[in-house]
């Protein structure tokens, strides 16, 4: 990937940025604490992490398990994070993630794709591990697996 350029300009409120890729695409981020009512124009940078290391992980996944030739149905991600209030930087302590998998999948495999995806492909959680502990779980055609933990060093 080498070079990656993204482009950010503030628009009419006063925390909402557009930031825009090199191919045009682009999201709205906003610091919605900012606002009275709590409510921003867009998605604020800490939660846009959570939504970069689902989408991170999801993609490896993927790659993964088609390459194993594992028909996914559906996939989806539900990630939440703590980061403590009051002290800056408010980084993330604890990230956890949950795929959800429906389809002709060995749940075997979905757990080794995990594996790789968060311990050695995704970029994201190998910059989380660093102040995070990342655990996931996972469930497939509804059955629920524990999963593991990516610890943070001490």
């Amino acid at each position: 990937m080498g070079i990656v350029n993204v482009h950010l300009e503030r628009q009419e409120a006063a925390y909402h940025f557009k930031a825009t890729n090199a191919e045009g695409l682009s999201i709205d981020l906003d610091d919605s604490s900012a606002y009275e009512d709590g409510k921003g124009h867009g998605v604020g940078p800490m939660q846009l992490l959570m939504m970069a290391i689902g989408g991170c992980s999801g993609v490896d996944i993927v790659s993964i398990l088609q390459k194993g030739r594992q028909q996914i149905d559906s996939f989806s991600i539900d990630v939440s994070g703590f980061k403590p209030d009051g002290v800056a930087p408010s980084l993330y302590e604890t990230v956890e993630v949950h795929f959800n998998l429906d389809g002709d999948i060995d749940p075997v495999r979905v757990e080794r794709a995990i594996e790789l995806s968060l311990g050695k492909y995704c970029s994201v959680s190998r910059m989380l591990e660093k102040t995070a502990d990342i655990s996931y779980r996972y469930t497939v055609n509804g059955e629920a697996f524990e999963g593991g933990m990516i610890s943070a060093p001490e």
